[in-house]
């Protein structure tokens, strides 16, 4: 896989109070990644990027919510997250990761 590819899938962290659970109870790390990212490729680019183990990855497709504002409807856009979950005794530390 291209690096540059590798560079482009993972979008940043998503740091919630369901992800920070997440991170605590089963080594699992949320990212926001590109709509058309697949398992096999994230776990090519944590991998590659962090230096760490993968074990397991899950992708969920959220859904855009319906905004009103006044008389004007709209909806915010489709987005893609990915639980990561790493192996024992390897972590990422998010602070430093831009």
């Amino acid at each position: 896989m291209k690096t540059k590819r590798l560079y482009t899938i993972i979008l940043g962290p998503h740091t919630t109070e369901k992800s920070v659970r997440a991170s605590d109870r089963n080594q699992q790390v949320v990212f926001k990644v590109a709509k058309d990212a697949t398992k096999v490729e994230l776990t090519q680019a944590v991998q590659t990027l962090f230096s760490v183990k993968v074990v397991s990855v899950r992708i969920v497709n959220v859904k855009g919510k319906k905004k009103q504002f006044k008389q004007v409807v709209g909806q915010r856009s489709d987005w893609k997250k990915a639980y990561i979950r790493l192996a024992e005794g390897h972590d990422i530390n998010l602070a430093n990761f831009q």
